[in-house]
């Protein structure tokens, strides 16, 4: 269809007319190789629909379908291949192939690792000749107390949980830099659609350590209403969706949100976090393709953790982690030392540049380890060793790199340390007294916030809740209001 498009003026100009776009196309776009974006203007018939509702949808998908970058088209790399060879190219749909008499399989793996971003060595030291993306004081001394902050709250969290007080938890420890560093370089307008080990990103954006506890301890403040378990936060107001138990299935929305931000023309791109496991889910591969094909300003951010759960990256997959992925579903990639919170902030920083200005989606893989159990349901000393965890623990740690780090500038201090780890550690106590004090969410709760207006059998399961509560009293907790 394209090459008797190209070949029919007539055609062009009669679809151009109907569609309203005689001005935004010329045949002389069809054929540029500029990786430039090109900013088209709204023509007359296009501006007079855009006060429809039921024409917007329309419009805006003409007006961005016009507007591919050319720099993610795949003829641009085969176009420029010379005429003369016919024989030798095949003019294939999605451009042209060269012919080759040698037969040569891809091989299944490169013959060298990709090479990992990395700018602080393990002692906090700059690398030199880094690419550094540079911090200010300010900016470095949040991220560190943020990262404090993270930790002591999953420390006390943790042991609440083993008290009894709380149903479960999972911690972040070991993946501080990932929440934290990631989380700085976004801004506020952006749509997080996490895995569930990101609580720092929501930290970051201003959710208080009294929302946290609230949501943990299942009270009447939780924005949730206690309907989640512990951990599967939200906040429409830091545009942050709710966490859900199901791996990857928040990926395929990120792309969904971040066509939907591109065809609004919002400054701003949607990113979702997930694990090495999730990419082993099929929502991942499609999410890359939907974000490729629609150059939807998505960042994928995995974190490679090498478990999932109880399952090595051994025995996930043979390719070289997850980075190589993207490329064969046209995404651009980068790999990132997780545990290295300026090269994160660096990574993340252009990411959003290019997601942003250039409409395409990006793929990091950040290297890092799940140095707590799984979650408080899981002993990972079951499956990996006690000396590997504690390696990790020490020698890798990101809180401590970082710390080394804006110590060597004069930023932060033992005195400072010491100071602001009391403070926060009572901040969280307080937090956790008042959530666990606090009213619980009532019964008629379970049924509202999904239908308008409830149907008949959702009154009918509510009445046989209240009267089977009522009848067994004991068997239900005395102190959520029925």
């Amino acid at each position: 269809m394209a090459l008797c498009m190209r070949k029919s003026p007539k055609l062009i100009n009669h679809l151009k007319y109907r569609m309203g776009l005689f001005d935004m196309i010329t045949p002389s776009s069809w054929n540029s190789t500029s990786s430039h974006h090109q900013e088209f203007p709204v023509t007359a018939p296009i501006a007079h629909t855009l006060g429809n509702p039921d024409a917007d949808l329309s419009v805006k998908a003409t007006l961005f379908s016009a507007c591919r970058f050319k720099s993610t088209k795949p003829e641009k790399q085969l176009n420029s291949l010379n005429d003369a060879d016919d024989n030798k190219v095949l003019d294939f749909p999605g451009g042209k192939v060269r012919f080759s008499p040698k037969m040569t399989f891809i091989s299944e793996s490169p013959e060298e690792r990709t090479q990992c971003y990395r700018v602080l060595d393990d002692n906090g030291q700059l690398i030199l000749g880094s690419n550094l993306v540079q911090v200010g004081k300010e900016l470095a001394v949040k991220m560190y107390t943020d990262m404090i902050t993270l930790q002591t709250m999953d420390t006390l969290f943790y042991e609440a949980q083993r008290q009894g007080r709380i149903s479960f938890y999972l911690t972040t420890i070991g993946e501080e830099a990932i929440n934290i560093a990631t989380a700085a370089a976004l801004t506020a307008d952006d749509h997080v659609f996490p895995q569930y080990r990101e609580p720092g990103v929501l930290l970051w954006r201003g959710f208080t350590l009294q929302e946290f506890a609230n949501q943990c301890f299942v009270n009447k403040a939780d924005h949730g209403k206690g309907r989640q378990m512990p951990i599967h936060y939200g906040s429409n107001k830091h545009n942050y969706f709710t966490v859900s138990s199901t791996i990857a299935t928040q990926l395929p929305h990120a792309v969904g949100a971040a066509y939907a931000l591109k065809m609004d023309r919002k400054d701003a791109c949607a990113v979702t976090y997930f694990g090495d496991g999730g990419s082993s889910e099929g929502d991942f591969h499609a999410a890359l393709n939907f974000a490729a094909v629609l150059e939807a300003p998505v960042i994928f951010i995995c974190r490679n953790n090498g478990w999932a759960i109880s399952t090595p990256t051994s025995d996930q997959f043979r390719s070289d982690g997850v980075v190589v992925r993207g490329s064969a579903y046209g995404v651009r990639s980068i790999r990132v030392d997780g545990n290295d919170a300026l090269a994160i902030y660096g990574a993340v920083h252009a990411a959003h540049k290019m997601a942003i200005t250039e409409h395409r989606p990006i793929l990091i893989e950040a290297l890092t380890y799940r140095v707590g159990h799984h979650s408080t349901s899981d002993d990972s000393t079951k499956y990996r060793s006690v000396d590997e965890i504690e390696w990790w623990k020490l020698a890798q740690d990101p809180v401590t790199r970082f710390r080394k780090w804006i110590e060597s500038k004069d930023w932060w201090s033992s005195e400072a340390e010491s100071e602001f780890r009391s403070s926060v550690r009572q901040q969280l106590l307080h937090a956790i007294q008042v959530a666990e004090k606090a009213e619980k969410p009532p019964v008629a709760d379970i049924f509202t916030d999904v239908y308008d207006a409830p149907p008949s059998n959702l009154h009918e399961q509510e009445k046989l809740l209240r009267e089977t509560i009522r009848r067994h009293p004991r068997d239900y907790p005395s102190d959520v209001p029925a």
